[in-house]
């Protein structure tokens, strides 16, 4: 019975969190401003604090992962300079969202090497 309640819950995770994410491109459709605006907010972040707290009972793990999300707030915006940087330069879609991915990750990577050379740990 136990493992019946975890797959539910599970499920239920994934159906709230799939259907927001469905329900923001289909109003980006329609509204590119609204659907920027809904796609902004940390919805994502704040479903991950929301599972966390419910799964554990304690808001420690939300409040290390929110942390740790401050830091890596400055090179998530890679991807959004230039993706639109290299669709104006005449890359495809593909193309640019490939290499936007491949800096954001690589951005991602060399804040968390320089926090790490100042004793901050993520």
């Amino acid at each position: 019975m136990v493992q019946r309640k975890k797959v539910a819950y599970y499920i239920t995770k994934l159906i709230i969190t799939s259907l927001l994410i469905v329900l923001i491109s289909e109003i980006a459709k329609r509204s590119s401003l609204m659907g920027a605006l809904l796609a902004a907010i940390p919805l994502v972040s704040i479903l991950a604090m929301t599972w966390m707290y419910i799964d554990t009972d304690s808001s420690k793990s939300a409040v290390e992962f929110s942390q740790r999300i401050v830091w890596l707030i400055a090179p998530s915006m890679t991807l959004f300079i230039a993706f639109p940087f290299l669709i104006h330069k005449g890359f495809g879609f593909v193309i640019s969202m490939a290499l936007s991915i491949t800096l954001t990750v690589m951005a991602y990577y060399s804040v968390i090497f320089i926090l790490g050379k100042f004793g901050i740990k993520l």
